[in-house]
């Protein structure tokens, strides 16, 4: 067994891979984020708990946790529109965003569905 197959396999919860904890995987072991995720697939380990809430919450049968916002900040907007190609932001750009802003990552991505716009790629490759 390979030490990246044993850190996804140590990692489980529920048979699933939080995103927390394949990013503090990649981050204590130096890997990245999506090497984690391909080795997560490779051994059909789905990924839950989206830190975007895009995703992997069972909770009432709900798929992720992201609702519209009544108002997107207009500094919000602009950041968004920054990474804006197509439709569609990075994963990644929404942690870049959201930390500048001083806001947590669902409200980053609560703001990108407001303003519709699509995330992708995941930093794991979910999507």
């Amino acid at each position: 067994m390979s030490t990246i197959e044993s850190a996804v396999l140590s990692a489980l919860r529920d048979a699933k891979l939080p995103c927390a904890f394949a990013f503090r995987i990649a981050q204590e072991n130096a890997w990245t984020p999506a090497e984690v995720g391909e080795e997560a697939d490779r051994l059909g380990v789905r990924i839950s708990r989206c830190q975007l809430g895009l995703f992997g919450y069972d909770v009432f049968r709900q798929k992720g946790i992201i609702q519209e916002l009544g108002e997107v900040p207009g500094d919000v907007t602009v950041s968004l529109r920054a990474v804006d190609v197509d439709g569609q932001v990075p994963c990644e750009a929404l942690w870049r965003i959201a930390n500048e802003h001083g806001l947590p990552r669902v409200v980053i991505a609560c703001a990108a569905e407001t303003l519709e716009l699509r995330v992708a790629p995941c930093q794991l490759g979910c999507f």
